[in-house]
C-alpha cells in the first residue's frame, strides 16, 4: 500500500455562479466514500486568508513563503491505496466533484512520524 497526494491549486477551481454548494456536496460525498472504503488518511485545504511565514532553524520568522517559489494554496487529499491505477480512479472522482483536474503524486510517508 502506498499513500497518494491528490491536490489542486486554488486557481484551477473556476466555478460558474451558484455552483459552489454543489461542489461542496459532491466533494464531501467522495470523501465519505473514501472513508467508507477505508482508504482516507487526511484532507483539507490551505487557508488563503492566513498568510504564510517562513521560520528558520534559529526560530526567526519572516513574512511570506519562499519568494522564489509559487504560492502553495488549494485543496489536498491523502489516500492509502493498493495501486497507482486505484489512485488515478480516486483522483478522477475527486476531479469530477471539484470540477477541476487533480495532480497525483506518491506521498513520501515516513512510518516513524
Amino acid at each position: 500500500m502506498a499513500r497518494y497526494l491528490i491536490s489542486f491549486p486554488a486557481a484551477a477551481m473556476v466555478l460558474a455562479d451558484g455552483e459552489w454548494e454543489a461542489v461542496v456536496r459532491d466533494s464531501h460525498a467522495v470523501i465519505e466514500e473514501a472513508k467508507a472504503a477505508g482508504v482516507y488518511v487526511f484532507g483539507g485545504g490551505i487557508d488563503a486568508a492566513v498568510p504564510p511565514v517562513r521560520v528558520s532553524a534559529d526560530g526567526a520568522v519572516a513574512e511570506g513563503g519562499y519568494p522564489w517559489a509559487p504560492a502553495l494554496d488549494g485543496g489536498l487529499t491523502i489516500l492509502e491505496l493498493a495501486s497507482r491505477e486505484e489512485a488515478v480512479a480516486w483522483a478522477a472522482r475527486i476531479a469530477r466533484a471539484c470540477r477541476c483536474a487533480q495532480e497525483l503524486r506518491v506521498f513520501g510517508f515516513d512510518p516513524q512520524s
